[in-house]
């Protein structure tokens, strides 16, 4: 068994721990867990933290973040009594982009959003992933329709890391049940209707019946969602083939 068969998972949804250790045993490099403090995320930092599992918890501070988001980030430091690695954007290239956009551009074209996100987000995530061999994210398929196709592990251009979707099968209601169930710090932002959260000029609460990253960048066309960190060379949402993974 090759060690990309070896990350397949087996059966409908088995134990989060068991699949994490699973990806940890398959992947016998540097593992990078990249989180934003939203549900699912933090479903799986518990999981982490509270094994032991040898897998870096990292988290991107574009400096635009809810004052809600540092409160469950403080909490969840003392709920595990770990430190998470915050990686900032660059100060020379955010003057650089203010300089030129202003501070709020970004609602001006689609163009200044997506490079106000590389500045904050995907430059900062470059060298969050520096020598890493996996990336673990918390994608799921049902998220919204952008990401139906996520699936649990993307090595579609053959280089490093592999990113793999822990809960890429899982249903929203898994992960409420999860965090109710362990009693997981969560950002009080949820209780008011924001299901997906990031950047606080770009988020919002969403109506019923929308899907759950409505609320995110809502001024633009909903195929263009993403703000980088899960899109290939071409722009659209990275996605693999399948379970089978070659």
């Amino acid at each position: 068994m090759s060690q990309m068969e070896a990350l397949r998972p087996v059966g409908q949804q088995p134990d989060l721990v068991d699949r994490l250790r699973g990806i940890r045993a398959a992947l016998p490099g540097r593992l990078v867990f990249t989180t934003s403090f939203g549900l699912e995320d933090q479903v799986l930092a518990d999981a982490i933290f509270t094994n032991a599992l040898a897998i870096d918890v990292v988290t991107l501070d574009t400096g635009r973040l809810f004052p809600q988001t540092y409160g469950v980030w403080r909490e969840t430091e003392r709920r595990y009594q770990c430190r998470i690695t915050a990686h900032y954007p660059q100060h020379d290239a955010l003057e650089t982009l203010v300089a030129h956009q202003g501070i709020d551009g970004f609602y001006e074209s689609l163009a200044k959003r997506q490079a106000c996100c590389a500045v904050r987000k995907v430059e900062p995530l470059g060298r969050a992933l520096a020598n890493a061999q996996g990336w673990l994210t918390g994608l799921r398929a049902g998220q919204s329709q952008a990401r139906a196709g996520v699936r649990f592990c993307d090595h579609s251009d053959g280089g490093a890391p592999i990113k793999i979707n822990p809960l890429f099968d899982w249903q929203r209601d898994d992960v409420l049940h999860a965090v109710g169930t362990r009693e997981i710090p969560v950002n009080s932002l949820h209780a008011e209707g924001y299901a997906s959260i990031g950047c606080a000029p770009c988020t919002r609460a969403i109506a019923a019946g929308e899907e759950e990253r409505a609320g995110r960048w809502w001024w633009e066309s909903e195929s263009r969602k993403e703000c980088g960190l899960h899109a290939a060379s071409r722009g659209q949402l990275q996605r693999a083939a399948g379970e089978s993974i070659p």
